[in-house]
């Protein structure tokens, strides 16, 4: 805990759920995080991973970014992920140990939403995604429900949003299943709940820390009969040995999960695989004995809209995955509607 979070009632909520579970609390002499480096990067993995930072946020991480392909808007509850995913895009997108950050000012973050409505490029603009109204994406940098339990952060911004009488949805993605205490919040269907699923190898090598993916399935189609919009994110789609096997398998699950959903609203998004010189140096210094193809002779260079350099599919092989996905989604679950792939 910082002095600045303790000035917040969110945050003083947050350290007593904290120490009802049996966690140390450590009130911080100053702002400024410490304590946390080390010269062997996986003790300074753990340290990290093992600690929950109550911080407040500042003006300059208030101020809204556009997310695309996702949304009109990103804003933050938190940085940072309890998860251990070997793939991580936070290793190259966060500086530092990857301790979770959690914004004790929420107030201030949801008060300054609204300044935003209908000024997005993303879905505000755009006709084949105009009934989403504006959107606001909540889990770019950490998984909002793997934190719940100790933050209440997003049960907090489920009901602003279901407050919010104006063309507007809130959009987060999660690894995790721990869902029941959201479904009886009044959200007036102004909240995507979606899950982040991937084939069977891919979640048992690489997705340490999250649920199982029929837990996953299951948290969803509980949110789904709670009439919250629901979506899958397929992400990252890997070109694992039998991936064509695993994630059919994938999807006939999602259907049979999802099956006899009355009024059910369903997306996709359908996100590939890739990687940074940057974050595999951070991922390799995490998972010295990850299994994760990290080859950079099996892609293709691709260069950002600011110049950083990433590597993706080939072309050959992001239309044959993309036409594979596009045909079996429309086989085992007609009714989702695919919002973007990549």
């Amino acid at each position: 805990m910082t002095p600045s979070a303790r000035q917040w009632a969110h945050g003083n909520a947050i350290a007593e759920r904290a120490a009802a579970l049996g966690s140390d609390i450590v009130d911080m002499r100053n702002d400024r995080l410490t304590g946390l480096s080390d010269s062997d990067p996986r003790k300074q993995y753990v340290a990290a991973k093992t600690s929950l930072a109550v911080v407040v946020a500042r003006p300059s991480k208030r101020r809204l970014q556009p997310i695309p392909p996702s949304a009109d808007w990103q804003f933050h509850l938190a940085e940072g992920c309890p998860a251990h995913c070997q793939y991580c895009y936070l290793a190259g997108s966060l500086a530092g140990p990857p301790v979770t950050r959690v914004y004790a000012n929420l107030p201030q973050i949801l008060d300054a939403l609204p300044a935003y409505e209908g000024k997005g490029a993303i879905t505000s603009k755009s006709k084949a995604r105009a009934t989403e109204g504006t959107t606001f994406e909540c889990s770019c940098y950490t998984d909002p429900l793997g934190i719940e339990h100790l933050t209440g952060s997003l049960a907090r911004t489920i009901e602003f949003f279901g407050a919010w009488r104006a063309p507007v949805q809130l959009r987060w993605t999660t690894k995790f299943d721990g869902v029941d205490a959201l479904l009886p919040i009044a959200h007036a269907g102004r909240t995507r709940a979606r899950f982040s699923v991937n084939a069977a190898s891919v979640v048992r090598n690489t997705e340490g820390g999250t649920a199982n993916t029929a837990s996953r399935l299951g948290a969803m189609a509980k949110m789904a009969r709670a009439g919250y919009p629901v979506g899958l994110t397929i992400a990252p789609i890997m070109r694992v040995d039998n991936w064509r096997e695993e994630y059919e398998e994938l999807l006939r699950c999602a259907a049979l999960a999802l099956t006899g959903i009355l009024h059910l609203d369903l997306t996709a998004e359908l996100i590939t695989h890739r990687f940074t010189p940057g974050s595999k140096l951070v991922l390799l210094e995490w998972y010295p004995k990850t299994k994760l193809d990290l080859d950079e002779a099996k892609r293709k260079e691709k260069r950002t809209k600011f110049g950083s350099l990433k590597y993706v599919y080939p072309a050959d092989q992001m239309k044959e995955l993309r036409t594979w996905f596009e045909t079996k989604l429309a086989e085992y679950l007609p009714a989702a509607k695919i919002l973007y792939w990549t």
